[in-house]
């Protein structure tokens, strides 16, 4: 397919800036694929759609607070450092995106805080890359407490704000447990620990993975054949006991639900000739648009997500290209939230 089929208008309005008050208190979309059918429901009416034996699979990575504010040596010019992965723990190498780069070169040094962290820019890797090395002499323990303390949470430029305090909490689901994802897998942030109660009880198991979300998912596609747009990797790990649990639910034929496109791009990468789940680590830059055949849940929750975005491009393929583009027009209409902080769709 082509870029130009994912458009769709988004007013501004309907990106949500702030998170609701509580969790569950968000919308939910019930998209049925058999049937065409589109439901209008809350969130906490997802007990509905589960039943014993069904399972949900979640991912457990932890948004660091990756977004830094600092000053430039000599003039004193303000720059900002997001923080993509660590490189080297031992020498604190970290490859970053800069802003502005033109005025960020190497062998400048940057100062975070009042001069309790400095960066000497090391190799240039893109045109907003950079390769940074922080010159600290202090225990690790110290240094990323240091940088936490300094780190702002790494909400989407598009809220249009700069990150507050509400957003160390809520940029963050409840279930994350492995810190180094740069932006939320944002399916999991409507759980409270409530709701998981209701679904254990009603025997509906929860199974974490991990995949630690980059920047790259939100990237733009700027080529009009998809088939030529390469997804950045991103590194993941799926456990024995995940793969046991999600076999299991297969081998009984009970739902397997994706708890976010994270999940489904990990879950999807690492499966048998036999379509049954595979334990693995490692990295994927897997690319899911239509058509494409998923090998192992029958549903996925996921947020509602931007014109052309590779997200969508996913939504799309599992929930079939017209229905899902149809439930999109039908959630502007009807004033549902989108992006990291909007409302919810189930695909069934």
């Amino acid at each position: 397919m082509k870029l130009s089929a994912f458009k769709f208008d988004l007013p501004e309005e309907r990106i949500a800036k702030y998170p609701r008050p509580e969790r569950d208190d968000s919308r939910m979309m019930v998209v049925h694929r058999k049937t065409g059918q589109i439901e209008h429901k809350a969130f906490k009416d997802i007990l509905e759609y589960f039943t014993d034996g069904d399972r949900l699979i979640f991912n457990d990575s932890m948004v660091f607070p990756a977004r830094l504010h600092g000053t430039k040596e000599k003039t004193q010019a303000q720059i900002e450092v997001f923080l993509l992965r660590e490189l080297n723990s031992n020498a604190h190498l970290w490859d970053v995106l800069v802003d502005p780069a033109r005025k960020i070169r190497v062998g400048n040094k940057l100062y975070f805080g009042d001069g309790e962290l400095v960066a000497e820019v090391i190799d240039n890797t893109t045109s907003r890359g950079r390769t940074i090395r922080f010159l600290y002499d202090g225990k690790d323990d110290s240094f990323y407490k240091t940088l936490d303390e300094l780190g702002q949470a790494p909400i989407p430029k598009d809220l249009g704000r700069e990150a507050e305090a509400i957003d160390r909490e809520r940029y963050q689901t409840i279930f994350a447990k492995h810190k180094g994802a740069v932006a939320a897998p944002t399916a999991g942030m409507h759980f409270t620990p409530q709701i998981v109660k209701r679904l254990a009880v009603q025997g509906v198991d929860m199974s974490a993975l991990t995949l630690h979300v980059g920047l790259g998912t939100f990237r733009e596609v700027d080529v009009e054949d998809l088939t030529k747009h390469k997804m950045d990797s991103e590194n993941y790990e799926i456990s024995n006991v995940t793969t046991n649990v999600v076999n299991e639910a297969l081998d009984g034929r009970k739902n397997v639900c994706a708890v976010g496109t994270t999940v489904m791009r990990a879950l999807e990468t690492s499966v048998t000739a036999s379509h049954r789940l595979k334990p693995s680590a490692g990295w994927t830059d897997k690319f899911i648009f239509p058509p494409y055949e998923f090998k192992i849940c029958k549903s996925l929750l996921t947020n509602f997500h931007k014109p052309q975005s590779t997200l969508l491009m996913m939504a799309c393929a599992f929930g079939g290209y017209e229905l899902i583009m149809r439930a999109y027009q039908e959630a502007v209409k009807e004033e549902y939230n989108f992006y990291s902080y909007g409302d919810v769709m189930l695909i069934l």
